[in-house]
């Protein structure tokens, strides 16, 4: 008789489990997204010939474990070797999520291709689309394709078998919510099978010492579609979205174990192809040749370079009671700390007012080095005065209205030179020790001394 498999409760959105149904989860707080799953029998999970389930652990000393660098392949992209860390690691699970149109299978189709070219054995799997498909977009990109495998399949237990005759060295799998396992009992797509599939999938990639690209399905709110448990299988999640510029591509590392956590590359997409964009703060600083009051460039230290973007403040008398302060690409709440400081330290007052912020190109700014020039670009409009072009400001601002240092202060400065700025409102702990030549810097200590210096910029 067979063995009735168990079964557990768990959150669609959060990925959280229960022993019993619930109405709401407790961790996310979503209504109705407790779904029941049969769990997987390790007596059906099949063997290779690799040994990637079921296998013999041994132990080891941690001292002997060998030290070694990790052997890379490149991709072929630069921008999307500085995301991974340097290039794919042999032996790695890479998952990649994007929306519908974003590029997904477009960049891993170029970057199989180039790996193709350097006599490394790929294959890719598509249970999506059908080989027709994918040999006319290659058609379509210009691809050379002699040496490219393709197969159209979707049980990870056949796929596999099939890894196991062919070896290939690098694995495309589109997508994984598509593919199903026989260890679990549900439709694909389903929370059990995306994560018994890409499970399997791992293990198979670190028995085997291959590397697999997962292509994953978003949400709503560009987050990755499936279990929670997807994220902490794969060793690498990378997010590719459009700007709001159509034409540009921002690729970011959520996780990445072999490599910087935030990490940014970005490409243009063109009839041939998703190409690098060699200088991307130029991508974010399309200025337009009549200023307006309240915009500023700042620089950002994204990954492990830094980035110009240019931050917009509007400032308008509310029409309603209650006045609205929005931020496009920064927190929300910061902008509501800023302004506080700005009347208490600054003696500048916008309580009556309505401000609207946003960061130019649609990228979101996580980091604190653009509060100086936050609290500027609304001063700027505010007082109706046009900051020069040449001018570039960064900072963190306090509570006590103090000017923080920022990390990487000396990369950001030549960053600015090489653009063209030539005055930086910076914090006087980042101050250089040898006077730079192409760019004159102001150190502050405090808001009111920045806003001193601003005001003596236009006069």
């Amino acid at each position: 008789m067979a063995k009735k498999l168990k079964s557990a409760f768990v959150c669609t959105e959060c990925g959280a489990d229960y022993p019993r149904w619930n109405g709401q989860c407790n961790t996310c707080g979503e209504w109705n997204s407790i779904k029941e799953v049969k769990l997987g029998s390790n007596a059906n999970t099949p063997q290779s010939s690799g040994g990637y389930a079921g296998s013999r652990s041994e132990i080891q000393v941690l001292s002997e474990v060998n030290l070694s660098q990790a052997q890379r392949i490149s991709t072929g992209l630069n921008e999307f070797d500085r995301v991974l860390g340097g290039g794919i690691v042999i032996g790695s699970v890479v998952l990649i999520g994007g929306a519908p149109g974003a590029g997904k299978s477009t960049v891993l189709l170029q970057v199989i291709a180039n790996i193709a070219l350097q006599s490394i054995p790929v294959l890719y799997v598509s249970g999506e689309e059908s080989l027709q498909q994918i040999a006319e977009r290659a058609h379509r990109l210009g691809l050379k394709t002699d040496h490219i495998k393709i197969l159209a399949e979707t049980s990870v237990q056949q796929i596999c078998r099939i890894l196991d005759q062919e070896k290939p060295a690098v694995i495309i799998i589109d997508s994984i919510q598509v593919m199903f396992s026989d260890n679990a009992d549900s439709a694909p797509g389903s929370v059990s099978q995306v994560r018994e599939s890409a499970s399997y999938l791992t293990q198979y990639a670190k028995r085997n010492n291959v590397s697999i690209f997962m292509v994953g399905h978003v949400t709503k709110d560009q987050s990755l579609a499936g279990p929670m448990t997807l994220s902490h299988i794969v060793d690498a999640q990378i997010v590719l979205s459009s700007t709001d510029d159509a034409r540009f591509r921002v690729m970011r590392s959520d996780k990445n174990r072999f490599g910087s956590v935030g990490e940014l590359g970005f490409f243009a997409m063109e009839s041939n192809g998703l190409k690098e964009v060699k200088n991307p703060s130029a991508m974010f600083l399309t200025r337009t040749d009549n200023p307006a009051p309240g915009s500023v460039v700042t620089v950002l230290w994204e990954g492990t370079r830094p980035l110009l973007v240019e931050i917009q403040a509007l400032v308008t008398e509310s029409q309603y009671g209650n006045p609205r302060r929005l931020a496009v690409g920064l927190d929300q709440n910061r902008l509501a700390m800023l302004l506080a400081v700005l009347a208490r330290h600054g003696g500048i007052f916008t309580a009556n007012d309505e401000i609207y912020t946003n960061v130019v190109g649609g990228i979101k700014v996580s980091e604190t080095s653009t509060d100086l020039a936050v609290i500027i670009g609304i001063v700027s409009c505010l007082k109706d005065i046009i900051i020069p072009h040449e001018v570039i400001f960064m900072g963190e601002i306090g509570l006590n209205g103090e000017i923080r240092p920022v990390a990487n202060g000396y990369a950001r400065l030549n960053e600015a030179a090489k653009h063209g700025f030539k005055k930086a409102i910076i914090p006087k702990a980042n101050k250089p020790k040898q006077k730079l030549e192409l760019i004159e810097v102001y150190p502050v200590n405090h808001i009111r001394e920045a806003l001193e210096i601003f005001d003596g910029l236009n006069d």
